[in-house]
């Protein structure tokens, strides 16, 4: 990556020229450096929540992707905003292209760690939110749940799900996520 100027704000235009070598998203033109690689026990969980989706979304039109995958949410506007979720739930594949999606995907799942825990709740809760993102799922390894954030009115209405729950995905109808199997040693 360039050497970035404190204060530069950034487009997506820049983002793509700043290569490989570092994982970053683009927040409101802000870089933010990701770390390089999670963690196995957040790619463990990854991969069983990628399963169970996949599972259920086969032969239907929506479909899952996994990072990296670049999610350019204000592409129409300002075009600032380049995100990589762990996990996106894509119903629209007329918004595909390239390295992503753009627009607010229906469902975005972030796995956090703690380095990422206040970017995940906070600054980019508020992102999806203004973005539109219907459905956001923030879950925690350390403490095995999972906090879901359904859009209705402009508002995210929130509730909890713990390691031997069955979470319910809204944006889904019938589709439903066994923690256990998620969160199992």
């Amino acid at each position: 990556m360039p050497l970035l100027k404190e204060n530069e704000r950034y487009t997506y235009s820049d983002y793509r020229t700043w290569g490989d070598n570092e994982r970053c998203e683009l927040i409101d033109g802000m870089p933010y450096t990701m770390s390089p690689a999670p963690s196995w026990i957040h790619q463990r969980i990854s991969g069983r929540l990628h399963f169970q989706f996949a599972g259920f979304l086969k032969g239907k039109s929506c479909e899952i992707f996994a990072a990296p995958f670049d999610v350019r949410l204000n592409a129409e506007t300002g075009d600032d905003t380049v995100v990589q979720p762990d996990l996106v739930i894509i119903c629209d594949r007329a918004k595909l292209s390239g390295t992503g999606f753009t627009g607010a995907p229906d469902m975005v799942i972030e796995i956090i760690s703690p380095s990422s825990e206040s970017h995940d709740r906070v600054l980019k809760f508020n992102r999806y939110l203004r973005a539109g993102v219907r459905e956001y799922w923030i879950v925690s390894p350390d403490s095995k749940t999972v906090s879901i954030h359904i859009l209705k009115n402009g508002e995210y209405v929130s509730s909890a799900f713990g390691e031997t729950d069955i979470a319910p995905v809204g944006v889904l109808a019938g589709c439903e996520i066994s923690l256990h199997d998620v969160f199992a040693e």
